[in-house]
């Protein structure tokens, strides 16, 4: 196996390899399911059936980077700069660019070859870059997350893609004892450049085993950065910032977020790994959120505007560690804290998030912190108790009435 990852290196500098017979490998049972964008949301909220529907202002690229406000002006899609992608596409494109730009990127995982993994995040990379470099694996976590962690040590910057986020528990010694800890433990003669990446959250009853989110698992090990991507525009720059990364980097990317569209520049532009994005700035409270609970805090911001409050939205993006600059100044500003997590209440982000804002910000609170996240339960298969376990827009209306009282 490591003749394998010693070739990977010179496999860069061939030419691409004849594209080979495709195939279909076995897979996990719901993979199958889902099949093209039947259905595509916008990254404001909006559904899109149509071609060429209207969308929020191009962001703007600001150098070492968080995404800009979108501009209020409305303009067709087509007289602004910048491509429309899909998220997943822009992920796609993200790890395309740092393929081309470094011939020690390299991607393994299930399906993740000709395949073009579970959600195409791959699509069409083996037949570009060949084998050594897009490396299908057995369906062994433990043993390939391994694989990635030992190639990180010798020199390479792998990719390795959990097939559905909830499968890496099966991985976990190796991401724990291993990826966060192996810089520490060798007195700093090994860095572990690795992204682990992969689809989470609650999708559309995928059963309790695949509505996994994981990042509570995660947060406790040391060493190992933790981000999540809400929009096409911080996904690609958060891809390419993680690969760059001389640290482990858990990359979350939410299951129901792919199909969102955004146009992005067509200028390179890498994201910060540890900065907040503000989504929409206000006066009387702060609310905290990530991936996709980002969508029904501003789906609920419009009815709070309309009651009269003023919320200020900030996506975290960054979960370990926290931007404690941008969420200070914000808490400083209103006095009142609202987290809206889809992860679970016990041990999650949101509850890290408390006692972090609590040790730093006291002072300035005028109310004490409300955050709400899931429930402590297994996600029900059925369609309406898995709403009823998620946090809905009309829960976090009446939290922030409530606050402001």
């Amino acid at each position: 196996m490591a003749a394998i990852f010693q070739g990977i290196g010179a496999a860069a500098a061939v030419a691409a390899l004849p594209p080979a017979e495709k195939f279909h490998s076995q897979s996990r049972g719901f993979v199958s399911a889902r099949k093209g964008s039947l259905f595509v949301v916008r990254s404001d909220g909006r559904p899109s059936l149509g071609s060429s529907p209207r969308s929020r202002g191009a962001q703007r690229l600001i150098t070492n980077a968080v995404a800009a406000k979108a501009d209020a002006s409305v303009t067709s899609t087509a007289s602004k700069p910048g491509h429309e992608l899909l998220l997943f596409e822009a992920l796609r494109e993200g790890l395309e660019e740092e393929m081309d730009r470094d011939p020690r990127v390299c991607v393994m995982g299930e399906d993740v070859g000709h395949y073009g993994g579970s959600y195409k995040v791959t699509k069409g990379l083996a037949t570009k870059y060949g084998d050594l470099r897009v490396l299908d694996t057995p369906i062994a976590e433990n043993s390939f997350t391994g694989m990635g962690i030992g190639a990180a040590m010798t020199g390479l910057r792998p990719i390795i893609e959990g097939m559905n986020m909830g499968f890496l528990l099966l991985a976990f010694n190796q991401i724990s004892n291993n990826c966060g800890m192996l810089h520490y433990t060798s007195g700093g003669q090994f860095k572990i450049p690795v992204v682990i990446r992969g689809p989470g959250g609650v999708g559309r009853q995928l059963g309790a085993e695949h509505s996994q989110r994981l990042e509570s698992y995660f947060q406790s090990i040391p060493g190992i950065q933790m981000v999540a991507c809400s929009t096409p525009y911080n996904a690609k720059g958060l891809m390419k910032a993680a690969i760059r990364s001389e640290n482990p980097v858990i990359l979350f990317e939410h299951v129901l977020l792919y199909n969102l569209k955004e146009r992005i520049p067509d200028e390179e532009y890498v994201l910060s790994l540890e900065e907040a994005e503000m989504v929409r700035p206000g006066e009387h409270v702060t609310i905290l959120t990530y991936s996709r609970m980002r969508y029904h805090v501003m789906q609920a911001a419009k009815t709070l505007v309309n009651k009269g409050y003023d919320p200020e939205v900030i996506d975290i993006r960054s979960l370990k560690p926290f931007d404690l600059y941008t969420i200070g100044n914000s808490v400083k500003k209103t006095h009142r804290v609202l987290i809206v997590e889809e992860c679970m209440r016990t041990g999650g982000i949101g509850a890290s998030l408390t006692a972090a804002i609590t040790e730093n910000f006291i002072d300035y609170l005028d109310a004490p912190i409300v955050c709400l996240s899931s429930q402590d339960v297994p996600t029900p298969y059925a369609g309406t108790l898995e709403e009823w376990t998620v946090v809905q827009p009309a829960q976090i209306v009446t939290a922030v009435e409530q606050l402001c009282q």
